[in-house]
């Protein structure tokens, strides 16, 4: 298992379903935050990071039921990572941009990648260009 899996999994063992429910108010705002994400050298960050908070969204929701809760834990973890802006990597290194949020989200997707192609099938969307293999 690789450093940021490890990292990720760490984080998302301190996600409780209560913090995940406090976090729905605020998906929307960071959606539009995530929209404004300048990192080149992940063209497929945005999109991932909306995937995850609808996924979230639903799940907490009760709107879709099937996704495990270390899913939806690991993509908690990966939206608040992604939010707060005090990543591994500062913000201000341009030619680094967004590789830590990327690899976060990437290892959120993967480890989970079962349960959320299930997912986007179930919601129409096309789980290869989430995944970039578009």
């Amino acid at each position: 298992m690789s450093e940021i899996a490890k990292f990720v999994n760490h984080g998302a063992a301190n996600v409780t379903p209560a913090l995940a429910e406090k976090m729905l108010p605020h998906l929307a705002q960071w959606k539009l935050e995530f929209t404004q994400i300048n990192a080149p050298k992940y063209p497929h960050l945005v999109d991932q990071l909306e995937f995850l908070a609808d996924a979230v969204e639903d799940s907490v929701e009760g709107a879709y039921k099937e996704l495990p809760y270390v899913a939806v834990a690991q993509a908690v973890f990966a939206l608040v990572y992604a939010h707060k802006k005090t990543g591994i990597i500062p913000e201000g290194v341009l030619e680094m941009a967004g590789a830590d949020n990327s690899s976060v989200v990437r290892a959120a997707l993967i480890q989970n990648e079962k349960a959320f192609a299930i997912y986007a099938s179930k919601q129409g969307i096309d789980w290869r260009k989430i995944t970039s293999q578009a």
